[in-house]
């Protein structure tokens, strides 16, 4: 079971994205702040979890949460600055539109370009440690996973209902048999030009 990281009685917000290893769209963010007594017994990596407990989570974090807000890069700009320093802005956008400002961040990863001016700590696989990060990463999937669902319906032989711009075989075959859309990436292969 997870649990709260509390120091010092600070005010926590978790931090966590999702879509870094995808071929097409943008990469989310979220950031979460629950009450200092919030417990939930089936909350963990948004990647544990199935569909429908995700969904379930999504409502009860927006319910019982503080504040959370998600935010999200394009793959145009994760072209430009690379999906590391993406993501990064991402999680750093989904800080600033919190409601309610943080006093530390905990960061899901190994590290973290703070422009935010707030303390933070990474965790190796903090969403599988800390309710806040999990809760973020819930709503990061979650909200990257309707975005995608909708993209879908725009260009819908790449099966991104299903893959959500993941490199599966299918994924790869369509670009390879249609070429890439507007949302993939153009430095990620098999879309990145090759040299010879």
């Amino acid at each position: 079971m997870l649990k709260q990281y509390h120091t010092l009685n600070l005010t926590e917000a978790g931090c966590d994205e999702a879509g870094r290893g995808c071929l097409a769209g943008p990469v989310f963010a979220a950031a979460v702040i629950l009450p200092k007594d919030f417990n939930n017994e089936i909350l963990n990596d948004s990647k544990q979890l199935s569909l429908k407990q995700r969904n379930s989570l999504r409502i009860i974090v927006e319910k019982e949460a503080l504040a959370y807000a998600v935010a999200s890069v394009d793959n145009h700009e994760i072209d430009s600055i690379n999906i590391l320093n993406a993501s990064f802005k991402a999680m750093q956008l989904a800080v600033m539109q919190l409601s309610i400002k943080p006093e530390l961040l905990l960061i899901d990863g190994n590290r973290f370009k703070n422009t935010v001016n707030i303390p933070h700590q990474c965790f190796v696989e903090g969403d599988g440690i800390y309710m806040s990060i999990a809760a973020a990463s819930v709503l990061a999937k979650t909200y990257r996973d309707d975005f995608m669902e909708k993209l879908h319906h725009e260009f819908p032989v790449y099966g991104w209902n299903k893959n959500k711009g993941y490199p599966t075989k299918e994924h790869k075959q369509a670009i390879i048999v249609h070429g890439c859309t507007p949302y993939h990436r153009m430095t990620y292969e098999p879309c990145s030009p090759k040299l010879f």
